[in-house]
């Protein structure tokens, strides 16, 4: 590059971030001795008492991220803040005053939480809708073999990830056994720091020529990432039999009994501060429950909205929005319009719920990948997020972007409650994203934001501690802002 073009570089970009600037824009700017334009952090931008909070609410996003591994802990353990918080089941007999405060859950993998406004339904939401599922293995339906000498379950993944990342950790089993006589045996073994664990182990450095040209994504191949269960057999020197005998005494459970099981492995690790500064976090399945868990903190925060506000915490993004736990379901909508029947009563129409759908203004939140220190090429760094500068608003482009009017409403909220935000477009490619599409099929105004993560489905992904309270910070807001 030419020092004149590298000067016309500078100078665009010192007009296009100065820009941004004068327009609110939450992340300000900084320029240096060489003239070249810095983004600073959002870290820049806070209080001293306003760091204290964003490292208190960090504490008690760790404390929640250590039980709730899976959508189903998610939904008892936010369904337990909530209930403290005055939230209460949302029944036929309900009172639907403003500033009521209901749950709803979904067949125990999707929950919503409504607060009534005191405007008409028909008037329509405000939904801020997130996943609570995550990237994990799965046990098949008839999981338990045996091979030289061990017991081992047969798996296969729900969501995307690198197998070889989920090699010689320490895996906890978690989950359900349903049984034909109705009753529900919870199981979880590797959470509590005195149960054993479960490990999928790899080939050491000595025996491995073999495998060393496998690709990255088959390093480990999917069948490969069986778990160790047991060694010891029983005395017809059957480690199957041991294991299945183990399952009887300990659980009341037989073999056929996992057919209709919901049992997963996820990592055992704790959340755990990241960095001397302990301005990150390294936590497994941030993508997305750190949008989930941000959406319930900040619904909680409400009051009597003026339009009825909803947190909408569902399943099965990560295998594409399917079944009926997932956003493509009719469940929301459904919701919606009983809401607006036992509102309106015998005067319901159909057009009733077409009005509040088209009045409905949405948050679809989900993470995405933050610029890597170590491979900031991957990304076109002028329209890339980064961690620890706030929230990003996703412009996906290909038609897949909030209209332009719908976008510049969000920026000001966010503008107006002080939060820092950034904006997030991949390199080369456009691609609509998460829950977003399916809800915006129902005629609803949805924008799609989150915060920049590390490790996106990993078993130990990495987020800044600002971003997360920007986050809860926006949404609130969201829910807040008169228009």
């Amino acid at each position: 590059m030419t020092s004149t073009t590298n000067s016309i570089h500078v100078l665009f970009r010192t007009l296009f971030l100065a820009a941004l600037g004068a327009t609110g824009h939450g992340v300000a700017v900084a320029q240096d001795a060489a003239e070249e334009v810095v983004p600073q952090p959002a870290w820049a931008q806070l209080s001293d008492g306003e760091r204290r909070d964003v490292f208190a609410f960090a504490e008690d996003y760790k404390a929640f991220m250590s039980s709730a591994k899976t959508e189903l802990s998610f939904v008892s353990e936010a369904v337990e803040i909530a209930r403290d918080a005055g939230f209460r089941e949302l029944r036929s007999a309900s009172n639907l005053r403003p500033g009521a405060r209901f749950y709803d859950i979904n067949r125990d993998r999707t929950l919503s939480l409504i607060v009534v406004g005191s405007e008409s339904f028909t008037d329509g939401f405000r939904v801020v809708g997130a996943h609570v599922d995550s990237p994990r293995i799965e046990l098949k339906g008839r999981p338990l073999y045996e091979m030289e000498g061990f017991a081992l379950f047969q798996t296969y993944r729900h969501g995307g990830i690198k197998n070889y990342q989920w090699v010689n950790l320490p895996l906890a089993l978690v989950g359900h056994v349903d049984k034909k006589d109705g009753t529900r045996v919870a199981i979880s073994v590797g959470l509590d720091p005195d149960d054993p664990v479960f490990v999928i182990p790899d080939l050491s450095p000595h025996v491995d020529q073999e495998f060393r040209e496998r690709m990255n994504r088959d390093v480990i191949m999917g069948e490969e990432l069986d778990p160790l269960v047991a060694s010891i057999p029983d005395a017809n020197n059957s480690i199957s039999a041991a294991v299945l005998a183990y399952l009887d005494g300990e659980y009341d459970i037989e073999e056929e009994d996992l057919v209709s099981a919901e049992l997963v492995l996820v990592p055992a690790m704790e959340p755990r501060d990241v960095g001397f500064d302990r301005s990150m976090m390294a936590i497994y399945g941030q993508d997305d429950k750190l949008s989930s868990y941000s959406a319930l903190r900040a619904i909680l925060e409400q009051g009597t909205p003026k339009q009825t506000a909803i947190a909408f915490l569902v399943d099965n993004e990560e295998v594409g929005n399917v079944n009926n736990t997932g956003a493509m379901s009719t469940y929301l909508v459904d919701l919606m319009s009983e809401l607006v029947y036992r509102q309106r009563g015998d005067a319901y129409s159909d057009y009733d719920l077409r009005r509040a759908l088209r009045n409905t203004k949405v948050v679809s939140s989900d993470v995405n990948p933050g610029i890597h220190p170590a491979y900031p090429g991957v990304w076109e760094v002028g329209n890339a997020p980064r961690l620890g500068f706030g929230v990003n608003l996703k412009l996906y482009g290909g038609g897949f972007n909030a209209n332009s009017e719908y976008i510049a409403w969000n920026r000001a909220y966010l503008d107006d409650a002080g939060v820092a935000w950034q904006t997030a477009t991949y390199k080369g490619r456009a691609s609509g994203g998460t829950i977003g599409n399916s809800l915006s099929k129902d005629n609803m105004e949805v924008i799609d934001y989150g915060v920049p993560v590390l490790s996106i489905h990993s078993t130990y992904a990495i987020s800044s501690k600002v971003d997360v309270h920007m986050l809860y910070r926006a949404m609130d807001a969201f829910y807040r802002y008169d228009d």
